[in-house]
């Protein structure tokens, strides 16, 4: 009893508790028809969520206000540009990998050189940045027919035993990104200036460095994003990562990360991902329409969020 008291209290658990009725709710709808693929098509469409939303989740963590509103044009840039590279060849995959990586990586580095030369808040910040690289990515992708390698092609829908690789791959990647957050001087740099950025700098923490690195961050899994969803869904799209902005936040605000900074929840990103997907795909099972299933999509989010702060403020 004590256990289960202990595991509830911790706030990832209820993202993970949401996907887990959300599915059974959808089960019992079909009667039991359908539930092994539509886990596997939930952890399919997941990863896309999970890997900018483990960039957004640093960004997040670093205090009030730093937010990455540049992460859907980000995505559709990439896409356009890993599928220039690629060109349907096999041969290109890596180039155009790269390619992707550094688009963000240049999008994040941009984002944080904004919010430090203007002085402007990041919201504001990486919402005009988004603009500008939508106007660049309408210029360099509108109309891009190019399709992905077919090797690419087949490793983003490549499946074991049901499980599909990337979620294996991005699985280890955020296991990586934890150890990162608390292990490596780095992630615990982000933790202290959520905390206190004053005292994080009196602490000796280059309060600098250390944004101009998470920004990036963001902006290079936003870059992934974009060569992996081109590949996953045969092709790049202006519009590839339009739904990612808000459900890149939901993620990580249901998952467990404080929105105040200072303290970050990775496996909850995952559950609240998993929790999404599960939730578009039992609302459209039921047949419901796009009003209401916005309507219920919001609502039940505030429940989730709701249980999980109730639980924290009982520790």
């Amino acid at each position: 009893m004590a256990t289960l008291r202990l595991l509830l209290a911790k706030p990832w658990i209820w993202s993970f508790i949401g996907a887990l009725l959300v599915w059974l709710a959808t089960i019992a709808f079909t009667g039991g028809y359908g539930g092994g693929g539509m886990i596997t098509a939930a952890l399919s469409l997941a990863v896309f969520t999970v890997i900018v939303g483990v960039g957004q989740m640093f960004v997040i963590t670093l205090g009030p206000g730093n937010v990455d509103l540049s992460l859907p044009a980000n995505i559709g840039l990439a896409s356009a540009v890993a599928m220039k590279v690629m060109d349907g060849n096999d041969q290109m995959i890596a180039v155009g990998l790269l390619a992707a990586l550094a688009c963000g990586m240049a999008i994040g580095a941009a984002n944080y050189l904004l919010i430090w030369a203007l002085r402007i808040p990041p919201i504001i910040a990486t919402l005009s940045a988004s603009f500008i690289i939508q106007s660049i990515d309408i210029s360099y992708g509108r109309g891009l027919q190019i399709k992905p390698p077919p090797g690419f092609a087949s490793f983003t829908n490549w499946q074991i035993l049901g499980i599909p690789v990337l979620a294996i791959l991005t699985v280890l990647f955020t296991i990586g990104a934890a150890i990162a957050l608390q292990r490596m001087i780095y992630g615990r740099s982000v933790l202290a200036i959520g905390q206190n950025i004053r005292a994080a700098w009196l602490a000796g923490v280059n309060v600098g460095r250390i944004r101009f690195l998470t920004y990036s961050l963001s902006g290079t899994l936003g870059g992934l994003d974009g060569a992996l969803l081109a590949g996953y869904f045969r092709g790049a799209n202006v519009d590839i990562g339009n739904e990612y902005l808000l459900a890149s936040i939901a993620v990580v605000v249901i998952g467990g990360t404080s929105v105040a900074g200072g303290k970050a929840n990775v496996p909850g990103v995952w559950g609240a991902a998993l929790f999404l997907v599960l939730l578009l795909t039992m609302l459209n099972t039921f047949g419901v329409s796009a009003g209401v299933r916005l309507l219920l999509t919001g609502l039940i989010i505030v429940g989730v969020i709701t249980a999980a702060g109730g639980q924290k403020a009982l520790r």
